[in-house]
């Protein structure tokens, strides 16, 4: 897939929450998380205190594609100036360091998200430093909690697959993409007539060999067969070949005669 999503037809200038990364130590990681943002259409960052300061040109190669994030990314001296215009805040964190909150699945949090927003609220959601993630004082700045439902015996995520993670359910909550689709390859579904009439040509070399017996099972096992062909999602392609197939294995079965 192209790193250059100009080209989709979705909106994905619409109201989104901000992403809020704290103190984060490596521009690698940064970069990663822009990346991992604009993957699924997020492209407000905001910066804490960075710990080697921006610009940060091992951000901008690590964001492959995504440096359009990094142009646009703010910068504050700290959490409570990067969240003076948010209306809700979450803080990712694996423990809850006996805070009382509303902890949420991301699932959960990027649905309450995109209600919040949709009503004209910011949101913004806050992202600790690699080693340690989030202190006190910054969760307590949140309104609620996104715990990610990992392993409790290696619950250490990195920044960019944390910020991944969050960023996929949001663009799960406002996708307008079905759960499932078909790939169709240069091909279209059969009609029914094409699928009539690869059942009588069947159905007429079989009888010819003597497949429908005894007779008075003949029906019954006709039915049978139609019910297999229409169980079965045929393209024409698919139908095509079938044909031919049954045409290739009789031309060899009239030549052994």
């Amino acid at each position: 897939m192209s790193d250059d999503m100009t080209d989709m037809t979705e909106d994905w200038t619409g109201p989104q929450p901000v992403v809020v990364l704290v103190n984060p130590q490596m521009g690698e990681n940064i970069g990663g998380a822009a990346r991992a943002m604009w993957n699924f259409g997020l492209n407000r960052m905001r910066l804490v205190a960075p710990r080697d300061g921006w610009p940060n040109s091992r951000a901008t190669a690590l964001a492959s594609g995504a440096g359009r994030v990094l142009d646009h990314a703010e910068v504050y001296p700290t959490t409570a100036q990067a969240l003076a215009d948010c209306n809700f805040v979450f803080a990712t964190t694996a423990r809850h360091r006996d805070l009382t909150k509303p902890i949420m699945t991301p699932e959960r949090a990027m649905e309450h998200t995109r209600a919040l927003t949709a009503a004209g609220q910011t949101v913004g959601i806050l992202f600790g430093p690699e080693r340690a993630g989030l202190e006190n004082d910054d969760i307590s700045r949140a309104n609620a909690i996104i715990s990610v439902p990992v392993n409790p015996l290696f619950a250490s995520l990195n920044l960019a697959q944390c910020v991944l993670l969050t960023a996929y359910e949001w663009r799960r909550q406002t996708s307008i993409q079905p759960a499932e689709v078909v790939g169709m390859a240069k091909t279209d579904f059969a009609s029914a007539i094409e699928v009539e009439k690869l059942v009588e040509h069947y159905e007429a070399r079989l009888e010819e060999e003597g497949f429908f017996f005894p007779e008075t099972k003949a029906a019954g096992m006709k039915t049978v067969l139609r019910n297999m062909w229409s169980r079965m999602p045929l393209t024409s392609s698919d139908v095509q070949m079938l044909h031919g197939m049954l045409r290739q294995l009789l031309r060899w079965k009239d030549r052994e005669r």
